[in-house]
């Protein structure tokens, strides 16, 4: 089956009423945890930013907290898992202030886990690949922004280099 491009979803629902949308949207949810959750979302948490924030830096905290530090490769593991949680997280959110927070959240909790992240090539080149993400969302950022953000981050650029 072909899916319809994105112009054509939206003709068709501008067609539709407001019972049949909702329709649509509950069986939409039914069938991926991850529509439910993007639905959660726009619904209950899309206009609080900030509270949206706070709860993913705490979940991403718990989840970093319940990595091995003995164990390099189980820590790995744990590593891709979260990044995965905050990618999503981001993706709900489509701010690049939101995405700036988050990685910077991620990569201050890295950098002071005790891990020896810049020991081993692989948590060496995810760190470095979140820092690049983060300048590059950053730039994009009003200059306001960024000048707030930006000691924060020459920081957690220094310690890569650690």
């Amino acid at each position: 089956m072909q899916p319809a491009t994105i112009s054509e979803i939206k003709a068709g629902l501008a067609m539709l009423n407001a019972s049949e949308l909702s329709d649509i949207c509950l069986r939409l949810a039914k069938y991926s945890n991850e529509n439910k959750e993007l639905l959660s979302f726009l619904l209950f948490e899309a206009d609080n930013q900030a509270l949206y924030i706070k709860n993913a830096k705490e979940d991403i905290s718990n989840q970093l907290r319940q990595m091995s530090l003995s164990n390099i490769y189980l820590a790995k593991k744990t590593i891709r898992k979260v990044l995965r949680t905050v990618n999503k997280y981001i993706k709900f959110a489509g701010s690049k202030q939101t995405e700036v927070e988050l990685l910077m959240h991620y990569c201050n909790w890295l950098a002071s886990s005790g891990l020896p992240i810049h020991k081993n090539p692989v948590t060496e080149n995810i760190y470095q690949r979140q820092i690049n993400k983060i300048e590059k969302a950053l730039s994009t950022l009003h200059e306001d922004l960024q000048y707030d953000y930006r000691e924060e981050f020459d920081r957690l650029k220094n310690a890569q280099l650690l």
